[in-house]
């Protein structure tokens, strides 16, 4: 059984303003999401589910899902405000939805395989995208066996500014002991660091290992988060801006001994559109992947 492709897309609406605006990387106008699911595809993923939102489903149908549907099939679940448990209250003034294990929450219905879990706007790179498969596969059937692509943290920076990065403590069976998130870091003439609250500077070396936001996880991970979500709205639903974030609950399963993490380290340089200032290096980017072979000229022939 293939694995399945998630890819968290529901805040795309609000963040462009209209999908018109998704900014073309490619020679072809590809935009990042086409090249992750091209190297998902090749890597073996059988299916590919989006979250979206409902306010732009027919405009992401034409321009976004009409391009996979002949080359593997294809959902699309939504996020919304009001997706939430019944009779459980919430903040009706709210204007975003949950967060990120609210949107993978989305997909429970279509979803019955091991799966992965990415941002539509970031580039993960094929090779990261093969080590989640192999994983992928390789537990189907079995239950709380999760696993996490572990960046190495120079290899996600932004030339134009600051960035937030999540720094990963591993065990000695490279399991997930913890995600602390880190601040404003930057390299400064060769180290990388950020500031401290009271004054002075955190070193991080270039090999610490980093979340992208980029998970596998096996279908148990769905009933967890439904009793998880009920859990978090009655403690934090009147909150007009709680989030409901995948590290959270990672780390609560953890804790509670009912999962484990693999962090797998990849080689993969991350890139993604943090400051507009970063598009350019993108563009460039891609097309030396191209130059190099890695990726035709055309991807969705």
């Amino acid at each position: 059984m293939k694995p399945t492709l998630l890819v968290l897309a529901a805040g795309m609406g609000s963040r462009y303003g209209s999908l018109k605006q998704l900014d073309g990387v490619g020679p072809n106008g590809e935009t990042i999401m086409d090249y992750s699911v091209y190297d998902a595809v090749r890597a073996g993923f059988g299916k590919v589910v989006f979250v979206i939102r409902h306010s732009f489903e027919a405009e992401f149908r034409k321009q976004i899902v009409s391009k996979y549907e002949n080359h593997v099939p294809v959902e699309v679940v939504f996020q919304e405000i009001d997706s939430v448990p019944q009779g459980i209250a919430y903040d009706k003034e709210r204007v975003k939805p949950w967060g990120t294990n609210h949107a993978v929450l989305m997909a429970k219905d279509v979803i019955d395989t091991p799966f992965a879990v990415i941002n539509s706007d970031d580039f993960y790179g094929r090779e990261s995208y093969q080590l989640l498969a192999d994983f992928l596969t390789n537990v189907t059937g079995q239950v709380g066996r999760y696993c996490m692509i572990g960046y190495h943290i120079s290899n996600t920076l932004s030339e134009s500014g600051a960035v937030n990065r999540g720094i990963c403590s591993v065990n000695e069976q490279k399991l997930l002991t913890s995600v602390v998130e880190r601040t404003k870091i930057e390299c400064e003439s060769g180290v990388i660091q950020y500031p401290l609250e009271h004054g002075g500077y955190e070193t991080i070396p270039n090999a610490s290992l980093v979340s992208m936001n980029m998970w596998g996880f096996t279908p148990d991970y769905f009933a967890f988060s439904e009793k998880s979500f009920a859990k978090f709205l009655t403690e934090r639903g009147m909150e007009p801006k709680s989030e409901y974030y995948i590290p959270t609950v990672v780390d609560e399963l953890i804790s509670n001994n009912q999962a484990t993490c693999e962090v797998i380290d990849t080689p993969a340089k991350w890139f993604g559109v943090t400051y507009a200032e970063d598009r350019p290096q993108v563009v460039l980017q891609i097309s030396k992947l191209i130059r190099e072979g890695v990726y035709p000229q055309q991807l969705w022939k």
